[in-house]
């Protein structure tokens, strides 16, 4: 589900979230939102992931569980074809500091340039129709499990980097990107289950 003004890549996505900052000390889901669009299903997953990747911010107790409740928001109204995602307010104005979040934004520049290199539209069926309902199933299952990922040491970049994988599948339609993402959920599944019993 493409939308005009929509990324295409990982550092068109991080411009519009870099320009959605500017002249702010604090920026909110909403502000994040308004920058890549209120129609942009994909990007926001990609966000979320991004976010949950990015040292510092990451990092703090908590972030991980609001991006998920964003992820889980946005994809469960993708499911019921809306057109527009709708947040609660107590999500979205829930804020980080600017100067992390940009230094976030830095760190993830040269990964960017790497992936937008191997990305593409491949085996597109995978990231559209029935395809891209699938990754939303499965990305709202990751973001149900954000909580316990918080416990379990390293699992939250785990499932950071299964949900900026299947967000970059979605905004690039790269069904290759997909069955990546899908493997990264088994595995950090795996580690949930296997930390949590232990």
């Amino acid at each position: 589900m493409r939308n005009n003004g929509d990324p295409t890549n990982m550092q068109q996505l991080l411009e519009q979230i870099r320009e959605s900052a500017a002249g702010a000390t604090r920026v909110s889901v909403h502000d994040i939102l308004n920058g890549v669009g209120e129609r942009s299903f994909g990007p926001v997953v990609l966000v979320a992931g991004l976010i949950t990747l990015a040292p510092l911010i990451g990092d703090i107790p908590g972030v991980p569980t609001i991006l998920g409740l964003v992820v889980l928001l946005t994809l469960g109204q993708l499911l019921f074809h809306r057109r527009t995602i709708w947040i609660p307010s107590w999500i979205s104005q829930r804020s980080v500091p600017q100067d992390k979040l940009l230094k976030g934004l830095d760190w993830l520049q040269k990964p960017a340039r790497f992936l937008d290199r191997w990305t593409g539209p491949r085996l597109v069926f995978l990231a559209d129709g029935p395809g891209l309902y699938m990754m939303a199933i499965i990305c709202m299952l990751v973001a149900l499990a954000m909580p316990a990922m918080e416990v379990v040491p390293f699992s939250a970049n785990g499932g950071g980097a299964a949900l900026t994988a299947f967000g970059l599948a979605i905004v690039a339609r790269d069904g290759l990107l997909a069955i990546v993402a899908t493997s990264l959920t088994l595995v950090t599944g795996w580690l949930v289950v296997t930390g949590l019993a232990g």
